[in-house]
């Protein structure tokens, strides 16, 4: 092994594994939940999410890709299917012929604020009170410390543009 890795210690590793683990046995349980209460994804979830936040309820393609922090690909399929299903729509932006808007349409809206009930309640019970406040904070800050991390210039964008996850 090289001299020169910087290994983690003891504490470093367990913390680090209980983040992965706490992260990945919450979003499936989420994802699960949302799916089982509304046949959505968490994917489609969070771009409703998104476009009932937008000025007239639509953004670019582009924006909402890197908004989400999902590379282009993946979200086109992910609006395909959401086109497919009348719950969005999209249109060529009216400032730029070459770009794309996607526009939550009052079907989607309707599913939103169907769904978004349960899965606030889902968010609560499974995170934010099994955390105490201080313990909530401490949580939003590191993450949002990480966030600016992988979007800065330190941190190679995705393949196709998308703004690293």
């Amino acid at each position: 092994m090289p001299d020169d890795v910087r290994w983690l210690s003891a504490t470093q590793q367990r913390d680090w594994r209980a983040f992965r683990d706490g992260t990945a046995l919450l979003f499936d349980v989420l994802g699960r939940e949302l799916d089982e209460s509304s046949g959505l994804s968490m994917g489609e979830y969070e771009v409703l999410v998104r476009l009932s936040e937008a000025p007239r309820r639509a953004l670019r393609m582009s924006e909402l890709a890197d908004d989400l922090a999902h590379s282009r690909s993946r979200l086109t399929h992910t609006v395909a299917r959401m086109e497919r299903a009348g719950i969005v729509r999209r249109e060529p932006a009216p400032d730029d012929a070459r770009g794309v808007n996607c526009v939550l349409t009052e079907h989607g809206w309707q599913v939103l604020v169907a769904a978004a009930p349960g899965h606030v309640e889902s968010v609560r019970r499974h995170l934010v009170d099994v955390l105490d406040d201080a313990q909530l904070a401490a949580l939003g800050a590191a993450m949002r410390v990480v966030v600016t991390h992988l979007r800065g210039p330190g941190c190679p964008p995705a393949a196709d543009g998308a703004a690293a996850p």
